[in-house]
């Protein structure tokens, strides 16, 4: 894992700058403490920061072919570099280091850039063709690994985080027709950034610069049609199991020490057995808690920890950690990115940095197993619309009189009922804008209303669908969850928090292997009635607490609500609204409110608004 940065001059006549190279390089010391290295020839320049995981004596970049007519820069981990290099080896390719850095360069010898298609790993990296006087840049299949990109003053320039590329003098100008899909979101999605002249390299993407820059698309998740899906449980359970053992044996490949976060979760906890099989010594992992209960899995994570004899380790996220982390999220995203679980990932990647340099997460379980509660709502609507229309319209008055009598879980279930009913009248789009917005879309619209045109949920949702083949709203649901939640959302969070602590992250789940088959596979196997993760509760999770196995969901967040609610939070939240960043504040005053009083929950918003109002005032 490290950092890298290049400039290419289209013009071969002009020289890279070495002074400017390396300011932007030093721009991400965080990203690879371990050491540096520079290559410059004429108009092309590249550099890099190393964290070393893998063979940490001869690993060192840039590297080189042996005639020095290929050169690479490469964050990342290619995760089979053992077996493509025994491959290469049987066609005569002779190796000098043990490093998977060596195994690209080979691999692109022999491959061109078909080499990507060989690759199992996390990856973005660039690699000059001096004989072919061309640029190649590469990011990984699901966007585990950053990078952008700009074209100014007829040079291309990129670097694994946007800051190195403000460093060579990118103008900082915002795109503030971006605001509202941010605040829908509460991230930017690829291709855009928050500034006009940035651009992220898609995930399955890649670049080739020679005279131009043009980009190409080398994979994509190829959701197939329904009558193609796999339908055969037994199969399916058996590919699955040997797949993900050796996913997660593969990841533990490393040179220096490892271990693994775990929450209370099916998906860590699944990561960690699987660790625990293969390992020899007791794994190091690490939990972070919080105070409030509803929001605390310390529990659930002891049970796995006791289960499988780790070294455990665990911290508890305090409300007056806030301003740090604010600061952190403003330095290391360098654009407005309101994930809140970001807090969490970057306290665990903090204590995990003092013990080990690399660890293995649950990240991307939910994706491949299609384990969010959504995917439960999305399977009953599919068969809803199905029903007869009389049928529908008797349902929703058939819950009424239960809803007036019931209390407590009972009147939580028939309110959710009630809700699933409601969306279900909704076409799968504007369900989707609902459920991915953290306020009402139409106030959101509203707010942003002085910052000019605005780039519009629907027209970005209708353009993600515009050429995908199934109707379905389950498979639906995987697209986006593939193409943009999980590439732009969490892959960013994890990347940019577990760098911040110079500790590399590890995801088993988005082996592509894993995920090429799980595509494949019908939603009744995947879901068995209503049974989130069947998949992985009839294999790996049969061997997991049973308080794991029944524990409810709740994913890696942090109890906003409260803290936003205390009194200790109240002249911040004042200011929310009486100083000015370009929204309507009196909408933003209501929010807070509201929130304030109980009256309704925008803790996960109001959060959002903060790192947009703080990053504002980075601009200046």
């Amino acid at each position: 894992m490290c950092g890298i940065t290049g400039i290419y001059h289209f013009d071969v006549g002009r020289t890279v700058d070495g002074s400017i190279l390396l300011k932007m390089t030093n721009q991400l010391v965080h990203r690879g403490p371990d050491g540096s290295g520079y290559y410059i020839h004429r108009n092309i320049g590249l550099g890099h920061r190393r964290l070393a995981i893998i063979d940490l004596h001869s690993g060192d970049q840039p590297q080189f072919n042996d005639d020095k007519s290929i050169a690479i820069v490469f964050n990342g981990e290619i995760y089979n570099y053992i077996e493509i290099k025994e491959e290469l080896k049987g066609k005569g390719y002779h190796f000098r280091t043990n490093s998977d850095t060596e195994v690209i360069i080979r691999a692109y010898e022999h491959w061109g850039v078909k080499c990507q298609d060989k690759f199992n790993g996390m990856w973005a990296f660039a690699i000059w063709d001096s004989k072919q006087q061309q640029l190649f840049i590469s990011r990984d299949r699901l966007g585990e690994k950053p990078l952008y990109y700009a074209i100014v003053d007829n040079s291309v320039v990129f670097a694994s985080e946007i800051k190195s590329l403000i460093e060579y003098g990118i103008e900082p100008e915002p795109n503030y027709e971006l605001t509202e899909l941010y605040l829908m979101l509460g991230y930017i999605p690829a291709p855009y950034s928050y500034y006009k002249s940035i651009f992220k390299l898609r995930q399955g993407h890649y670049l080739i610069g020679k005279e131009t820059l043009k980009e190409f698309k080398y994979w994509d998740t190829q959701i197939p049609l329904v009558s193609e899906m796999i339908s055969d449980r037994a199969y399916v359970y058996k590919q699955f199991e040997e797949l993900f053992y050796d996913a997660v044996k593969i990841r533990m490949r490393s040179d220096v020490p490892y271990g693994a976060f775990l929450s209370g979760g099916l998906d860590s906890a699944s990561v960690v057995a699987a660790m625990a099989s293969i390992s020899k010594m007791p794994i190091r992992t690490f939990t972070i808690g919080f105070e409030d209960r509803q929001f605390d899995e310390r529990k659930l994570a002891l049970d796995v920890a006791n289960k499988f004899n780790t070294d455990h380790s665990e911290f508890i996220v305090q409300p007056d950690n806030f301003e740090e982390s604010l600061e952190r999220i403003l330095h290391h995203y360098d654009e407005p990115f309101g994930d809140s679980s970001a807090i969490p990932t970057g306290y665990v990647s903090s204590i995990a940095s003092k013990k080990v340099k690399m660890v293995l997460t649950g990240d991307g379980g939910d994706e491949v197993l299609s384990g969010y509660n959504s995917y439960q709502i999305e399977k009953f609507v599919g068969r809803y619309r199905h029903l007869p229309t009389f049928v529908k319209q008797v349902l929703p008055k058939f819950a009424l009189p239960f809803k007036r009598l019931a209390s407590g879980d009972w009147q939580y279930r028939i309110n959710r009922l009630e809700r699933i009913l409601e969306y279900s009248q909704m076409s799968f789009e504007s369900r989707l804008i609902i459920k991915s917005s953290w306020y009402m879309p139409v106030q959101i619209e509203r707010m942003t209303h002085g910052l000019g045109h605005q780039i519009k949920i629907s027209d970005f949702v209708s353009d993600l669908y515009r050429t995908f083949p199934l109707s379905d709203p389950f498979y639906k649901l995987m697209h986006f969850h593939y193409q943009v939640q999980l590439p732009d959302d969490f892959m960013v969070k994890v990347d940019r928090m577990s760098m911040a602590s110079s500790i590399e992250t590890r995801v088993p789940f988005l082996d592509h292997r894993l995920v090429e088959l799980m595509v494949r596979v019908s939603k009744n196997i995947k879901m068995e009635g209503y049974e989130r993760k069947s998949v992985l509760r009839k294999t790996i999770g049969r061997k997991l607490p049973s308080s794991v196995l029944k524990g409810a969901k709740k994913g890696f967040s942090v109890p906003v609500r409260e803290w936003f609610k205390d009194s200790g939070f109240h002249n911040r939240l004042r200011l929310l609204y009486e100083e000015d960043f370009g929204l309507d504040q009196s909408i933003i005053k209501k929010i807070v409110n509201s929130h304030k009083s109980g009256e309704a929950d925008f803790g996960y918003f109001i959060w959002i608004l903060f790192v947009l109002k703080g990053w504002n005032k980075t601009l200046t």
